[in-house]
């Protein structure tokens, strides 16, 4: 890809809920390639449900603390990931990212390809309130997002490591 540095002086700010995502780099602005992300979760932030897309992710946690629900059933798990540490996720692993601390958690965020993510994130934050679940299944299906239910209760604990 022969693109210049992203030029973002006054960089985008949504809101979904309570998280708040700064728009870094665009799908348009990478080819399409990726759409990065700095992701500011207030404590309880964080998709309240399982969820599978096709594009990776890649988190490094900036500050605070994330707890990362991985994988499905018997196979569940629960990470907590603090500053320093990188979380990447592949392609159509079933996730879901909370903030379960006290305090803000931040991290930059890298979405790969980008089209998918970045039309959800732009679609869920243009429903301001409480949007119902089913304005947010829909954005999620016309996106290529499999909603997958709720959060594993007792799943094994693990650290990130760097």
């Amino acid at each position: 890809m022969d693109m210049l540095p992203v030029e973002n002086r006054n960089p985008e700010v949504l809101r979904l809920g309570t998280d708040q995502v700064t728009v870094l780099a665009t799908s348009a602005q990478t080819g399409g390639s990726l759409f990065a992300v700095g992701i500011r979760m207030s404590p309880g932030g964080g998709p309240p449900v399982m969820h599978r897309h096709d594009p990776g992710e890649v988190y490094y946690v900036i500050e605070g603390e994330f707890t990362f629900y991985i994988g499905l059933d018997s196979d569940a798990r629960r990470m907590t990931a603090s500053a320093g540490h990188v979380v990447p996720l592949a392609g159509g692993t079933p996730h879901t990212i909370r903030n379960e601390s006290a305090a803000d958690a931040v991290a930059f965020v890298v979405h790969a390809p980008g089209p998918p993510m970045e039309g959800f994130t732009r679609a869920a934050a243009a429903l301001a309130g409480a949007p119902t679940m089913d304005a947010v299944l829909a954005i999620a299906a016309q996106n290529g997002i499999d909603l997958l239910g709720p959060i594993p209760t007792t799943p094994m604990e693990q650290h990130s490591s760097v």
